[in-house]
């Protein structure tokens, strides 16, 4: 496989994550204009939207950075040696950097205010489980996919954000980014800052969890001793 130097990766790791964001938003927002009120018709357009764009970015992108996006994500290749505490590091800012692009690119293609706060609630035990759940099978389905099916990734990935969308309470933020970005959007996709830090805790948990696990189940059994 090419390699890539860390300026690109760090590039497409910014660029990637504004595309995601935009989308996520910018969806968040097309979604409650048209849905009449209809929350339920406002949260699919969101979701197949955001998975569409999440198979589209691992595709387009993967091969230069890995295609993270997602803190949890490179913190799970960090825990496997996989990737440097530097790197890693870079990785995360441009990861929040284009997290915060792209939320913004979203209020202006909407001609929304550029930065908001949000008021939109999202707190409780049920939702840091829920945010443990959705990065745990996030991580869980990256690992697992990239032994066994390396090509598919990108469709396990975009796959199960959007199941992740319907089956937690929180809808699957599974992002550390993705959280600080929409704590500045009073848009659908928003949450509010206060809520934002038990949001991350809980999703760099459940990375923390699925890479152990994954790292266990994944590797190879020692064979027994010979007898002596």
């Amino acid at each position: 496989m090419q390699q890539f130097d860390l300026s690109r990766k760090l590039s497409v790791e910014l660029v990637g994550t504004a595309m995601l964001l935009a989308v996520v938003v910018g969806s968040g927002i097309m979604g409650e204009r048209l849905a009449g009120g209809n929350v339920a018709l406002a949260l699919l357009g969101n979701t197949l939207a955001t998975g569409a764009i999440l198979v589209v970015l691992i595709l387009a992108f993967g091969p230069i950075s890995g295609g993270h996006f997602n803190p949890a994500v490179t913190a799970a290749f960090l825990l496997r040696r996989e990737i440097s505490v530097a790197d890693a590091a870079l990785y995360v800012l441009a990861q929040i950097a284009g997290g915060l692009i792209g939320m913004v690119a979203a209020h202006l293609m909407f001609e929304e205010p550029l930065i908001q706060i949000s008021t939109h609630g999202r707190t409780g035990p049920g939702q840091w489980l829920a945010e443990v759940i959705a990065t745990f099978g996030l991580v869980a389905a990256i690992l697992g996919t990239l032994r066994w099916r390396p090509e598919a990734v990108a469709y396990a990935v975009g796959l199960f954000i959007t199941a992740g969308y319907w089956f937690t309470a929180s809808t699957s933020f599974a992002n550390p980014a993705v959280t600080i970005a929409r704590s500045f959007t009073d848009t659908f996709s928003g949450i509010a800052p206060g809520h934002a830090p038990a949001f991350i805790a809980a999703q760099f948990v459940g990375a923390v969890v699925a890479t152990a696990l994954f790292t266990w189940l994944l590797s190879p059994a020692r064979a027994p001793e010979a007898a002596e």
